[in-house]
This record gives structure tokens, C-alpha cells and sequence, in this order.
């Protein structure tokens, strides 16, 4: 199981769990399985969320791997400017 943190926002949508578990084995998985076991967070990871693993914001999609114990952050869109 992967350990997702989320931020305060979401917590509204997880019963007030600030971390969750999810079985996932890439980006993409976690972000899946999120929305199967907590709908309400479909409609914000849908719009954009950013993903940090291991302390490094994913920047190469969905496919990136997901190790049991990877420290995964969900987190507000990072957006360049």
C-alpha cells in the first residue's frame, strides 16, 4: 500500500483523513485508485492536482513508479508564470 498525504482542502472528501492508502504501483494508479475509494476527489485531481514523490514533483506522467514505501504528496497545481 502507498501512503498519499493530502492537503487540508481535500481532507473534506477523505473523512477528514489527511493521509490515505491506496494499492498502486505508478502515478497514475495512485490517482486512479484515489478517486475509486474517495469519488469526491475526482472533480479536483481531474482539473490538476501535482503529485510529489520522494520529494521530487513528477514530471514524467502517469507512468512514473510508485514504490510501497515512496513518500507521496497530492498537492495544489504547480503552475509556471
Amino acid at each position: 500500500m502507498v501512503e498519499v498525504n493530502l492537503w487540508s482542502g481535500l481532507r473534506k472528501f477523505t473523512d477528514g483523513a489527511e493521509v490515505v492508502e491506496v494499492e498502486a504501483k505508478t502515478v497514475g494508479q495512485v490517482l486512479d485508485a484515489l478517486i475509486e475509494a474517495h469519488p469526491g476527489l475526482g472533480p479536483v485531481i481531474e482539473a490538476g492536482v501535482s503529485v510529489a514523490v520522494d520529494g521530487e514533483v513528477v514530471t514524467g506522467g502517469r507512468q512514473m513508479p510508485v514504490a510501497p514505501d515512496s513518500e507521496v504528496f497530492l498537492m495544489q497545481q504547480i503552475k509556471g508564470g
